[in-house]
C-alpha cells in the first residue's frame, strides 16, 4: 500500500493527518503543495482544499475522512477510547476544532474577508481571536469536566483529540491569542509537542518549510 500525502507545511488539517500517520508508524510520502488553487492540485483534489491522501492511486480528501480511513485500515494503536461514551467525547472535542473552529478561521476565509469584504487586517485578527476564545473555552471545560482521569485528553496515549488540538494551538500562538485562560489545553499541548510523532509532523520539520 503506497501512501502520498499532498499538503503544505502550514496547513493545520494536513498536520493532523501527519500526526496520525506518525502515531501509527505508517510510512508515507509527503508531497508539498505550493498552492491549493493551482490547476495541478485541482487535478489531484477537485475540492481545492488540503490535505489529500493518495492511496494506491485513489484520492481521499478532507482530513477527518482521511483519519477515519487510516483508523479503519490500521486500528492499532487506537486513536479513540474503548468506552463508547468517552469515544464520543473525544470525537466531539476533535470536531469542535476541525468542524466548527477551523472552517471559520482558515486562510481562504481570511482572504475573502480582506479582499471581497474589504475588512481591515486588525478586524480580521479580532475575528480570529474571538472564535479561538469561544472554542478554547469549551475545550478547556471539556477537559475540566472529565469523569475519567487519563494521561492525555481522553486516553493514556495521544490520539484524535491531540492530533486536532496541537496544530490549532500552534495557529493560536501564531496569531498571538491569549492562552492564559486555558491551562489544561496549554499543558496537554506541551505534553504532546515533544513526542516524536508530533515533532516530526510540525511545520518546521517539513521539507517545504521556508526557514
Amino acid at each position: 500500500m503506497t501512501l502520498r500525502l499532498h499538503s503544505r507545511y502550514q496547513n493545520s488539517a494536513g498536520q493532523r493527518v501527519r500526526i496520525v500517520l506518525n502515531l501509527k508508524r505508517i510510512a508515507y510520502e509527503y508531497v508539498p503543495v505550493p498552492s491549493a488553487s493551482s490547476p495541478e492540485y485541482r487535478a489531484v483534489n477537485p475540492q481545492g482544499l488540503m490535505p489529500a491522501l493518495e492511496i494506491d492511486g485513489q484520492i481521499v480528501a478532507q482530513s477527518m475522512a482521511i483519519i477515519a480511513l487510516i483508523e479503519e485500515l490500521h486500528p492499532e494503536p487506537a486513536l479513540l477510547p474503548a468506552n463508547p461514551i468517552e469515544r464520543a467525547k473525544a470525537r466531539a472535542f476533535a470536531l469542535l476544532i476541525a468542524a466548527d473552529l477551523h472552517p471559520l478561521n482558515n486562510n481562504r476565509v481570511r482572504k475573502y474577508l480582506a479582499g471581497e469584504m474589504e475588512v481591515p487586517e486588525e478586524k480580521i485578527t479580532t475575528w480570529y481571536r474571538h472564535w479561538v476564545a469561544t472554542a478554547f473555552a469549551s475545550l478547556e471545560t471539556a477537559l475540566a469536566n472529565r469523569s475519567i482521569a487519563t494521561r492525555f485528553a481522553f486516553t493514556d496515549t495521544p490520539g484524535l483529540a491531540e492530533a486536532c488540538l496541537v496544530p490549532q494551538m500552534a495557529n493560536a500562538r501564531r496569531f498571538e491569542c491569549d492562552l492564559t485562560p486555558y491551562p489544561l489545553l496549554v499543558a496537554l499541548d506541551a505534553a504532546c509537542r515533544d513526542l516524536p510523532a508530533f515533532a516530526a509532523a510540525a511545520p518546521e520539520a517539513q521539507v517545504d518549510y521556508p526557514g
